[in-house]
């Protein structure tokens, strides 16, 4: 799964370059988004599939693997085109085991329009890597119906954190396919936060600029690593289980946020969370109390890392799902949610596409009071889940 954790982390990266503009606040999963495109892909052919997969990174990925089995006589067979589906479908039986731990799930589901021919081996394709639910729906003559019902299912598969995927008239006559995928976790830390000792505190958004916020506190060891050539330090904090952890990413100015991520690669990425690179350390830990809710309409940042014809009538080529033409993307939309407390951490996502430390001698300070990335790691496959940046809680 290696070759596929460094696909997902940059597609994460290359979708936070075009998110960091603003100042906001960010919060997003890049595996929904990442689902819903590769489900696409499925259908797609010639340039606007071979766009997708780049986007996606797997193109980057599977020419590092044909090299080297081209050196090493192996078979190229890791993210070949139906290995990359295969990829996702192991993500998606990994992601869905229940757990008393926490819980967490990802669902897809395709809603095509009322008698439209989709080929059958797409449909059955769909099924098969994406467990996903298929299903007709009238958007010629019952559009808003037909909204009501997508945005029911993603919040029933969301605990009902993600409403309203869709805004009212986003879809209409003319709508053929809408792709959907959400995902949502719930989990707890491995050691919770004492309520008792949460306190009010400064969070500096610049150095003339602080808010208070309710700041949880605890000294407990964890696993943690100082970034010299970045200056920033990052800590793993657990979920029960161990299987999910948080990463957070602090620089050591307020406002060295900015360096960080003109120097952020997925390389770096990697290698600052590998576990042998980390050692645990009793750390004095400060981590704010938070609820980020985020929407994005994504094609513009899409077309800016490369998806260009899916959206274009004239070039669009999604003839594997359909020998019907004229089929193109109107609207991808992506919407997410985290609520970070002493308990442990609840984030949800889902992504429409539509076509038509105590008394330890050596404690480190580990204070969020200022600007931080964060982000969501499932410990088995690597892949990011969810990442964040949080400029004022």
């Amino acid at each position: 799964m290696h070759l596929f954790a460094e696909a997902t982390t940059k597609f994460t990266l290359e979708l936070y370059r075009q998110l960091r503009e603003s100042d906001n606040n960010i919060f997003y999963s890049p595996i929904s988004m990442m689902t819903a495109l590769a489900m696409l892909q499925l259908g797609a052919k010639g340039n606007t599939e071979q766009q997708i997969e780049k986007v996606l990174q797997f193109n980057e990925t599977t020419k590092k693997t044909t090299e080297k089995s081209a050196h090493c006589h192996v078979s190229a067979g890791f993210l070949d085109e139906g290995n990359v589906h295969e990829q996702f479908q192991k993500l998606m039986t990994q992601l869905n085991k229940s757990s008393d731990a926490y819980d967490l799930k990802a669902a897809n589901s395709i809603y095509g329009a009322k008698d439209f021919p989709f080929l059958q081996t797409f449909l059955e394709d769909i099924k098969e890597y994406y467990q996903a639910n298929v299903e007709s729906l009238d958007f010629e003559h019952a559009a808003e119906e037909s909204e009501k019902k997508i945005n029911s299912w993603v919040e029933s598969q969301t605990n009902g954190k993600i409403k309203d995927l869709f805004p009212s008239g986003s879809l209409s006559s003319s709508t053929i396919l809408v792709l959907v995928n959400a995902v949502y976790f719930k989990g707890q830390w491995n050691h919770k936060f004492d309520k008792k000792h949460t306190t009010e505190e400064k969070f500096w958004l610049n150095k003339n600029t602080s808010k208070p916020v309710q700041m949880m506190k605890q000294n407990i060891e964890f696993n943690f690593m100082f970034l010299e050539d970045v200056k920033a330090k990052i800590v793993e904090i657990p979920y029960k289980g161990k299987e999910l952890s948080m990463f957070v990413l602090l620089p050591v100015e307020i406002d060295g946020l900015k360096k960080i991520e003109e120097q952020l690669t997925a390389d770096k990425l990697l290698e600052w969370t590998r576990a042998e690179n980390m050692y645990m350390t009793e750390l004095h830990l400060c981590l704010p109390r938070f609820k980020v809710e985020e929407k994005y309409d994504l094609p513009v940042p899409l077309e800016h890392m490369g998806m260009v014809d899916a959206f274009d009538p004239q070039k669009a080529d999604f003839s594997g799902m359909s020998s019907t033409q004229g089929l193109v993307v109107s609207r991808v939309l992506h919407k997410s949610f985290v609520e970070v407390n002493e308990e442990g951490t609840e984030a949800a996502a889902a992504t429409g596409v539509e076509i038509g430390l105590t008394s330890a001698p050596i404690q480190e300070d580990f204070c969020c009071d200022h600007p931080f990335l964060f982000f969501i790691k499932h410990s088995k496959t690597n892949s990011i889940l969810f990442f964040g940046r949080m400029s004022s809680p």
